[in-house]
């Protein structure tokens, strides 16, 4: 507890209801000296964040290995020793969203920058070269042409659109290029989207995706580069979808179980937790991956970080039946049967919404 001074007057001042001891007894507030030491800033931030820290690490300890024990202690109505749901949900959520950004330092941007910037000063340099060779062998074969400078322009931009590479069906030149429907660029694309009249629904389904890995192509980004950006997208896409389907997973869960006994408040806590430990365990994956690129490239380091990462989501996927059948305390069998219907269908929803928020956001990808 604070340690201030507290107020001679016993009136407080937040409610103005007589204090008897250190605490108002309508409001709560502590009932002491407006100015306090300076050092009361430091010992009054210890004391709270060591209050919060044991309440916290309790919460995540019951909720990352004691599936369902908080959402029967809440609803039980023990709920001061634990950390609220919402406010355990907004938590994790906030650090889940922000910690990809705080784990890439700016010395990492910096030489990816350095890198696109040389790959594109190669290009370039090749191309430039390319050009010279072939105008010095037009030249030797025909000394009295003179050629006007928009043909040698035309030439550059030849030689930079088709860099003498093969278009493979795969989606993958040979310079390591991608593809979209056999497209290597936005001109090839509409050239056959317009030949293909019969199949142009899927060109104008994969449009966006064609000017967003083309812009990037031209930027000097290469294929695992995209994905890179692909993959940081979806990561934080993945909070947003669950954020948006809290209240969808909460109505599933309120058509499968008796009205009467599980209110939609009830579910609803079951949710949050639940869609807690989801982010959390993303954030633990995430750390780890992170963790485990700053070790050497090893095949052994890298079978662990597979197997790591393969446990801890066959983990998350039998946590939601082991809780499930704790907090609504059916039988074993009826508990399976809803658990596995509740979660195929939410499955299935829940992928149709995230690849519907990763298509809107590859989209405004930059």
């Amino acid at each position: 507890m604070s340690h201030g001074k507290i107020r001679e007057d016993k009136t407080c001042l937040n409610c103005g209801h007589t204090v008897e001891e250190r605490f108002c007894p309508h409001c709560g507030q502590e009932n002491t000296e407006t100015k306090q030491p300076f050092h009361y800033l430091f010992t009054h931030f210890i004391e709270d964040f060591t209050h919060y820290d044991g309440q916290f690490w309790k919460t995540i300890k019951y909720l990352l290995f004691r599936p369902g024990k908080l959402t029967k202690e809440y609803l039980a109505g023990k709920r001061q020793t634990y950390v609220a749901p919402v406010k355990l949900y907004i938590f994790v959520s906030f650090i889940t969203f922000f910690l990809p950004s705080l784990l890439s330092s700016s010395e990492e941007e910096q030489k990816t920058n350095d890198v696109y910037t040389l790959n594109t000063k190669e290009r370039e340099q090749a191309n430039k070269e390319r050009v010279a060779k072939m105008l010095d062998s037009i030249g030797r074969e025909n000394k009295n042409i003179k050629i006007p400078k928009e043909t040698i322009n035309d030439l550059k931009v030849s030689v930079v659109n088709n860099n003498d590479s093969r278009t493979d069906a795969v989606g993958e030149t040979e310079d390591g290029k991608l593809t979209i429907l056999g497209a290597k660029n936005m001109k090839q694309f509409d050239s056959l989207y317009i030949k293909s009249s019969d199949s142009r629904s899927i060109f104008d389904f994969m449009r966006p995706f064609a000017k967003k890995v083309f812009h990037f192509q031209e930027q000097g980004l290469n294929k695992e580069q995209i994905f890179d950006k692909f993959s940081e997208t979806v990561v934080h896409t993945l909070p947003k979808a669950l954020f948006i389907y809290l209240p969808v997973f909460a109505f599933f869960l309120w058509l499968f179980h008796n009205k009467k006994k599980w209110w939609f408040f009830d579910n609803g806590i079951f949710t949050l937790h639940y869609f807690s430990f989801l982010l959390l365990g993303i954030l633990i994956i995430i750390f780890l991956s992170e963790l485990l690129s700053l070790l050497p490239d090893y095949s052994i380091f890298n079978i662990l970080s597979i197997l790591i990462s393969t446990i801890a989501i066959f983990y998350m996927f039998i946590y939601f039946f082991i809780a499930h059948h704790r907090v609504y305390e059916n039988s074993r069998s009826i508990s399976i049967i809803k658990g596995m219907s509740l979660f195929i269908i939410n499955f299935f929803a829940l992928l149709c919404m995230l690849l519907l928020l990763v298509y809107t956001s590859f989209r405004m990808m930059h």
